[in-house]
C-alpha cells in the first residue's frame, strides 16, 4: 500500500513486539521490521497478520518473515514465514500499527489551516472562508466553494471542482473530479474492537484515492482506509448521501444511486 501521508516511525524490533504483546512463544532471535502490511503486500522486512480462513490462499504465498496469527491458522503459512501466536490477532495488529504510525489514531480538526489568500494558491477561483492545511497541492483550473476546508495531506489534480461546506484530508484526488457540497472525505472509518470497559480504536493508515473523471454527490462521506486505501475507480459517479466505508475498492465506470452505504 502506498502510504504518502503517515510517517512510519520504524524499524520496530521483534523484541519490542514481544514486549508490547506480552508473548513468550517466539524464539528470542531479534529482527527489525520496517513496516506492518497485509499478507499480499508484505515483504521480508515487514510483519503481517493472518486472522481468517478466507485469506488462506494469500497466506500460502506471503513474502513476510513473521506473521501474527493463531494456532488454528499457522500451518497455512509458508516455511519462510514464522508464526507469532497471539490470543487476539486484530487487537495485536492495532497495537503494533500504532507503534509504527503513532499519529494515525488522531483525527481532530486541523488547527494549522490558513486562509487560502495567505497561501500560494490564492489565484485558485474560490468562495469565501476557504481554508488550506499543510501539504496541500492543487492543480490548475480548479474551483473551490464557500466554507470548504482542505485539511492537511491532500493532493488535488487539474480541472477539479470542490463544492461548498466540504472537508477533505488524507486524500489524493486526480484530474477532472467534481466533489459537490457538504462532503466529508478522508476521515477515519468506523473501525474499532468492541469492549464493555472501553472500545479500542484501531489505526487508519490508509488514504482515499479518487481517480480521474469521477463525480461525488452532495453529502457523501468517504472514509480513508485502515490497512489499505479506499479507492474510487476512474469515471465513477456517486449520487447524493452515499457512504463509502474504509478499505472499500470501487472499480471504474460505476454508478451508485443515492443513500447507498
Amino acid at each position: 500500500m502506498s502510504n504518502p501521508f503517515f510517517l512510519n516511525k520504524g524499524p520496530v524490533s521483534l523484541f519490542k513486539i514481544i514486549e508490547l504483546l506480552n508473548i513468550s512463544n517466539v524464539k528470542k532471535n531479534d529482527f527489525n521490521f520496517h513496516d506492518i502490511k497485509d499478507l499480499q503486500s508484505a515483504n521480508k522486512d515487514s510483519i503481517t497478520f493472518f486472522h481468517s480462513k478466507k485469506y488462506i490462499e494469500v497466506a500460502k504465498s506471503t513474502k513476510a518473515s513473521f506473521c501474527l496469527t493463531s494456532d488454528l491458522l499457522k500451518n497455512f503459512l509458508p516455511n519462510t514465514c514464522k508464526p507469532i501466536i497471539v490470543t487476539n490477532i486484530l487487537n495485536s495488529v492495532a497495537r503494533i500499527t500504532e507503534e509504527f504510525y503513532p499519529n494515525s489514531l488522531e483525527d481532530e480538526f486541523d488547527n494549522k489551516v490558513l486562509s487560502i489568500e495567505s497561501t500560494d494558491y490564492n489565484n485558485v477561483i474560490h468562495g469565501k472562508n476557504v481554508l488550506l492545511g499543510k501539504n496541500v497541492k492543487i492543480g490548475t483550473n480548479c474551483f473551490i466553494g464557500h466554507n470548504t476546508i482542505i485539511e492537511k495531506n491532500v493532493h488535488i489534480g487539474d480541472n477539479c471542482k470542490i463544492g461548498s461546506n466540504t472537508i477533505i484530508r488524507n486524500s489524493i484526488i486526480r484530474n477532472n473530479v467534481s466533489i459537490l457540497d457538504n462532503c466529508t472525505i478522508g476521515k477515519k472509518g468506523f473501525g474499532f474492537f468492541p469492549n464493555k470497559k472501553k472500545n479500542l480504536r484501531y489505526p487508519h493508515i490508509g488514504i482515499v484515492i479518487i481517480n480521474e473523471d469521477c463525480e461525488i454527490g452532495c453529502g457523501a462521506t468517504i472514509d480513508r482506509g485502515s490497512m489499505s486505501n479506499t479507492e474510487i475507480g476512474k469515471n465513477t459517479f456517486l449520487d447524493n448521501q452515499i457512504h463509502i466505508a474504509h478499505n472499500v475498492k470501487i472499480g471504474k465506470n460505476v454508478i451508485i444511486a443515492g443513500q447507498v452505504g
